[in-house]
């Protein structure tokens, strides 16, 4: 009789509300410790990346999700953590289904896992990076340089070199400024 195989360690998609996912980590983390499965789930992610923005002339860094409502779950599926995973999510602070048809455990292919893996890694090793704040459209106005409190209309945006183009009205005329994120903010 062949020995029974050890289940290997496979990537999963857990899909929680949007804006719950640290919440759903640090209760997973915890249940992790509490139940001794740390052979057995070896990672919890959340894809994120830091991005600032600038909102009344200061700049705030946050943590961006790559995916809402999503985190990444790397472990050995055993029948023990598929009951743990799908009988007793009732008590979760938030619903948690994994992503699959009929909400059952289907482990990403690798090509996807580096594919997601990377995109971290890179965000990482980018450091901080502005948020895209603008869309050709929105109504801005300027809060730095010569052309403070003036106000405009979006027509492009660089996001590769972090500026806008703005078309303000200079003595009646409409005039293109390019000018970097930090210098507007919308309208309000």
């Amino acid at each position: 009789m062949k020995p029974k195989s050890e289940p290997s360690m496979r990537w999963y998609v857990l899909r929680t509300f949007s804006g719950h996912e640290k919440k759903i980590k640090a209760f997973l983390e915890k249940e992790v410790q509490e139940e001794g499965w740390q052979d057995r789930i070896e990672d919890i992610l959340i894809p994120t990346e830091t991005v600032f923005e600038m909102r009344q002339g200061k700049k705030r860094t946050r943590e961006r999700s790559f995916f809402p409502g999503y985190i990444l779950i790397r472990m050995a599926m055993d029948s023990e953590l598929r009951h743990f995973f799908s009988d007793r999510y009732r008590l979760w602070p938030s619903r948690v289904n994994f992503l699959g048809p009929n909400n059952e455990p289907v482990p990403l292919r690798p090509n996807e896992v580096d594919r997601i893996l990377g995109r971290v890694a890179d965000a990482k090793e980018g450091g901080e990076k502005p948020e895209m704040p603008f869309v050709p459209g929105d109504s801005v106005k300027v809060v730095d340089g010569p052309f403070n409190n003036f106000s405009g209309m979006v027509d492009e945006v660089f996001p590769d070199k972090m500026k806008v183009r703005v078309m303000v009205s200079i003595f009646g005329r409409k005039t293109p400024l390019e000018l970097d994120y930090l210098q507007v903010e919308r309208a309000s």
